[in-house]
């Protein structure tokens, strides 16, 4: 996070700490970055101090890596760049904050524009052509689906996940013996496939470097985010992402 600090007026950096109720973390000085942090992101946090741009406004981004190569793996995916990167840093920004004299109270939206490289810093801001087939709406009926209720939908997310951790497939009978009612396993498969084809109406993705999961399987990114005035959708291919960050022990924190 950095920006533009509303109760203060000064230039700001930290993690998602910075929207604490009690313990907040807002540094606006190197200082204060050693006095809220330690380790790896305490040394993040004071390279992107001195080199990320001043936009005037309250940024939300990943933190990518430090340049001087042309290959990250801030994370699950590792990232590919045609060159090596001569910037200091490497940021992914993506959500943009709205704030009143209090960060607290801040209220996030999507970036709906690029933001240019500077000579201290790399910013990746993918764009997507998106290729899309005009379809009617599926008539989906629900009067028979004996819906969970937030407890026991609460519990079935944690098998599903058990599911994909361990690599299980997310078949009929194994939804079943989660959720029960057949008529929700079907829903949930239709989500899924819906979901699925959107996905893959999605046709070329810009400014961007190649993205691979398990270091050679070849993807396009972590996902999407669709978004209007009214809301934002982020979509994902859950099942392969899940089961790659449940089994990546990799400490990270995101800056």
């Amino acid at each position: 996070m950095w920006g533009e600090d509303p109760a203060t007026g000064t230039f700001f950096v930290g993690t998602k700490a910075v929207f604490n109720k009690v313990k907040i973390r807002i540094a606006h000085s190197h200082a204060e970055i050693d006095q809220y942090y330690q380790g790896e992101v305490a040394t993040i946090l004071h390279k992107c101090f001195d080199y990320l741009p001043r936009l005037g406004m309250i940024v939300q981004g990943d933190f990518i890596g430090f340049g001087g190569s042309d290959q990250y793996e801030p994370n699950t995916i590792t990232y590919k760049f045609e060159e090596e990167v001569y910037q200091e840093i490497i940021i992914a920004p993506h959500t943009v904050y709205k704030a009143k004299g209090d960060l607290r109270n801040a209220i996030a939206a999507p970036m709906k524009f690029m933001v240019t490289d500077t000579s201290y810093c790399k910013m990746v801001c993918p764009s997507v052509d998106w290729w899309s087939i005009t379809q009617s709406r599926p008539a989906i009926d629900t009067s028979k689906v004996q819906f969970m209720t937030v407890k026991e939908a609460t519990e079935a997310k944690k098998k599903i996940n058990a599911l994909i951790r361990q690599d299980i497939p997310l078949s009929d009978s194994n939804l079943f013996d989660i959720l029960g009612d057949v008529y929700l396993v079907n829903l949930y498969q239709l989500v899924i496939e819906i979901k699925e084809d959107l996905l893959n109406e999605f046709f070329i993705v810009h400014d961007c470097p190649k993205a691979f999961l398990y270091e050679d399987v070849e993807i396009r990114g972590e996902g999407y985010v669709i978004s209007n005035d009214d809301m934002s959708l982020k979509l994902v291919d859950r099942a392969s992402f899940a089961n790659a960050n449940f089994n990546n022990t990799k400490y990270k924190e995101v800056v």
